[in-house]
């Protein structure tokens, strides 16, 4: 059953967890034209009712089941910790509810494929929360490298370092590369993907688990990227260096006068049709030195984005830019990179999306025609 309101009202939406993400996420559908936040629901009352507020038309409740069985709750967004997102994402799909995971989409790939074949089998919208994919400066990224602005995609390098929070559960490449390795997926043009990662990492703290690590990825394409996340540095920077054959792109996040730079510069080397013996080639290499643009960007808080993109993919019926899909693809990277680091920086393989994409879609075609044969037994 597809649970999709009429495209003149505003969708009910319920929001899962009130700890540290939820209460950005009830801020932003109660101010939102799209939705009608109808609960918040928490295993701690008194939380939930203090993340509320003055948000008097919203129920607080500890009971999922109730918001479930809410026939005016045509969507979920769930904030709780990733080892539950599967139970409660699963029962939102099972109940006919469009659903919003915050990050990761699972606690691991297996379990996201479950979800996603779960919610296509349906026909309902999964959406991954990759908050930072919504900001004006990423979105600006993607549009620039989808146009063909910025030329092919050389290599992508990205810095995200800063002192601290040393986590007790998951090391610094689980805590901090998921932003990064989002965004990736998010910007790079239709038919280029990872094709290999590689990590490498160290614990001079005594830890338990990599507070420095840095990942590269091969691309089909050729290109190269490389993503450098650290807990020790005593700065904090968020840079990230994007060439391509015709421009490159400097992003500073921590700039806010100034996030985006384009530079007409790079090198140029002769096509092989110009070139002639091997001892020209060096004199073939130019170096472009233009002008440097820095595009104005309007900002706004990417989660009001975010929420307007998950109201477009339940109106329409079509994927969100990071569905459940992309979730997917952010947790086999980070999975592979974790074995590469285990083995001390081997080159793994990703997986064979195509391989991923038949199992899914059997999947998906299992619970839809389940679905079909249970509505004309009660017919």
């Amino acid at each position: 059953m597809n649970s999709s309101p009429a495209a003149v009202e505003p969708i009910g939406v319920a929001v899962i967890g009130a700890g540290y993400w939820g209460p950005n996420l009830v801020r932003n559908f109660q101010t939102s034209d799209a939705f009608r936040l109808r609960w918040l629901c928490d295993l701690d009352m008194t939380r939930a009712r203090r993340a509320l507020g003055d948000y008097s038309t919203v129920q607080a409740t500890d009971d999922l089941a109730t918001v479930l069985a809410d026939d005016d709750v045509h969507a979920v967004a769930i904030a709780t910790p990733a080892g539950t997102h599967l139970e409660v994402a699963m029962a939102a799909l099972r109940a006919g509810k469009h659903v919003l995971v915050e990050k990761p989409l699972a606690a691991d790939v297996e379990q996201g494929r479950a979800l996603v074949a779960e919610a296509e089998g349906r026909g309902l919208s999964l959406m991954c929360d990759h908050t930072y994919c919504y900001t004006p400066a990423v979105l600006r990224i993607r549009e620039l490298l989808h146009g063909g602005e910025l030329g092919e995609l050389q290599y992508l390098d990205s810095v995200r370092i800063n002192l601290g929070l040393v986590q007790r559960d998951i090391d610094v490449m689980w805590d901090l590369a998921p932003h990064d390795l989002s965004i990736l997926d998010f910007i790079l043009p239709s038919g280029v993907a990872p094709v290999s990662v590689a990590a490498h990492g160290a614990d001079r703290i005594g830890a338990g688990r990599a507070c420095v690590a840095y990942l590269t990825l091969h691309l089909n394409t050729g290109a190269i990227a490389h993503i450098h996340v650290n807990w020790l540095s005593p700065v904090k920077i968020r840079t990230a260096i994007i060439g391509g054959s015709k421009r490159t792109l400097v992003w500073d996040d921590l700039n806010p006068s100034q996030r985006l730079s384009i530079f007409d510069r790079g090198v140029d080397v002769a096509s092989a049709e110009e070139l002639g013996d091997e001892q020209r080639r060096d004199m073939l290499v130019s170096y472009r030195s233009g002008d440097m643009v820095a595009p104005a960007l309007t900002e706004r808080e990417a989660l009001r984005t975010m929420v307007e993109e998950f109201a477009r993919s339940i109106r329409t019926g079509t994927p969100a830019l990071t569905d459940g899909r992309s979730g997917l693809r952010v947790m086999a990277i980070l999975e592979a990179a974790s074995r590469s680091l285990a083995s001390g920086g081997s080159v793994v393989n990703l997986k064979d999306w195509t391989n991923v994409h038949g199992q899914i879609v059997e999947t998906s075609r299992a619970i839809a025609q389940s679905g079909a044969e249970r509505s004309g037994a009660t017919a």
